[in-house]
């Protein structure tokens, strides 16, 4: 009940103000993450932003996911740090971690990290997806929207490799190359010998 008050506590959208909250365009990034005491699982850090308010999101991961921090930090566009926050959770192991809150402008950057229980540049590497979600009253009716999925990407500081410069989405065609056979054709045709002609 407190994570439905919290989303109802959000004004409503003037949709001359802002974007399509069904149809907004988010980018973000993943890097390495902040150590965290007891843990000495890969801490991945995961860092986003929308051009909407965001009242709760998702983070997808192709491997399992060992842990989540909580809370997310909230800034605005000159880095200062804002009072909106989120509260996430999920099933440990597992490949998801689900955040409700609110990010009241767009453009508020959302900060966060989970661990994962492989190194970072090991492949596979984390790959993740993002999924946002609004909620607001529109007479007198909850209406939530849902934009997504988007791609966090493979991790930032890596040394690229065969893999590199695909997602999930959009995954690298791998060219396989066949060796050619070690054998040497004669291609040079002997001279046909000329037949005896007997007078």
């Amino acid at each position: 009940m407190g994570s439905v008050a919290l989303l109802l506590g959000v004004p409503a959208m003037s949709q001359a103000e802002e974007a399509n909250p069904n149809n907004y365009n988010c980018l973000g990034s993943l890097a390495a993450g902040t150590p965290e005491p007891g843990n000495d699982d890969q801490q991945v850090k995961y860092t986003f932003y929308c051009n909407g308010p965001v009242t709760g999101y998702q983070v997808q991961s192709q491997i399992p996911v060992t842990g989540v921090q909580s809370p997310p930090s909230v800034s605005d566009l000159k880095a200062n740090p804002l009072s909106d926050t989120f509260s996430c959770s999920g099933e440990i192991p597992g490949f998801a971690l689900n955040c409700v809150g609110a990010a009241k402008g767009g453009y508020e950057t959302i900060t966060g990290q989970f661990s994962i229980g492989t190194k970072l540049c090991a492949e596979p590497r984390v790959d993740a997806l993002l999924s946002v979600t609004y909620a607001y009253l529109e007479k007198n009716v909850v209406t939530q929207a849902i934009s997504g999925p988007f791609e966090l990407g493979r991790p930032n500081g890596c040394r690229p490799d065969g893999f590199s410069g695909g997602t999930r989405l959009n995954p690298k065609t791998t060219i396989t190359k066949h060796r050619k056979s070690g054998r040497k054709h004669n291609k040079a045709k002997k001279a046909a010998r000329p037949s005896a002609i007997h007078h």
